[in-house]
């Protein structure tokens, strides 16, 4: 039987950790929640990078957690301290820098192992992980598997897809853009979002709120996701060979502005 192909939305919100700017995050999830949309989370278990640290640590972090896990969002480990002290653009070489990609397999499964017992310990139950700077390699993909991690957020495709014996949700979208038939996972970073950014995100979810749907959903629509091959890894070249044009034409513009 051949699956209808559709068009999905996963919403994908990164950085969470104490130090989180606060009132950008309540007026991001209440909004989304508002709208019937239940995200993935990713939470930071130890966080020292200082970019992350946008207000003192809040006393009500952990419960706030807890309470959104409990109306349906779905928790993911965003690496362990969110640190990129290694050099090596690893499977999805989107950033030189990174925290797990060039880091040896002790030490990656260490850190995953170290991560998930700190959430665990906050009453919060990780479903997936997600690479910080989009940083893994096999050793990662290894170190997941050695700790029956077997669902991870990231890679470029339309659909989800198994690699290294763990299932990849590829997370294509860093704005608000209507997609054709597909799966995808548009991710915002509230802590750093312009009012701009998080206003569009608010028309994008009135128009499309119900083409959104949650991460145990897409589980259920892929139980046998396709291999990864060579049409997915061509495909995937074809969209990070477009994702460093429209990096570099930032670059430029943003130059040009301040000269």
């Amino acid at each position: 039987m051949t699956m209808k192909r559709t068009t999905r939305y996963l919403l994908r919100l990164d950085d969470l950790c104490p130090t989180w700017n606060r009132l950008r995050w309540d007026r991001v999830l209440e909004m989304v929640f508002a709208h019937g949309v239940r995200p993935i989370l990713g939470v930071v278990p130890e966080n020292e990078d200082p970019d992350l640290i946008r207000g003192p640590v809040d006393p009500e972090f952990w419960p706030r957690m807890r309470a959104l896990q409990a109306d349906g969002a779905t928790i993911a480990l965003h690496g362990y301290r969110h640190l990129s002290e290694q050099r090596g653009g690893g499977l999805l070489p989107l950033h030189k820098w990174t925290e797990f990609a060039g880091t040896p397999l002790e030490a990656q499964r260490h850190w995953i192992q170290m991560g998930m017992e700190k959430l665990r310990s906050e009453g919060l139950s990780p479903k997936l992980w997600i690479a910080p700077r989009h940083g893994l390699n096999d050793a990662t993909l290894k170190a997941l598997r050695m700790e029956n991690i077997r669902v991870l957020s990231d890679g470029l495709a339309r659909e989800p897809f198994q690699r290294g014996g763990v299932l990849w949700l590829p997370q294509q979208l860093w704005a608000p853009v209507a997609k054709g038939p597909g799966t995808w996972t548009l991710c915002l970073h509230p802590n750093t979002a312009t009012d701009a950014e998080v206003d569009a995100l608010e028309v994008f979810l009135r128009a499309h709120r119900d083409e959104f749907c949650s991460f145990s959903e897409v589980l259920e629509l892929y139980p046998h996701a396709q291999s990864y091959n060579l049409w997915l890894a061509l495909r995937q070249w074809c969209m990070l060979a477009r994702i460093r044009v429209a990096k570099a034409r930032k670059r430029r513009r943003t130059m040009s502005q301040r000269a």
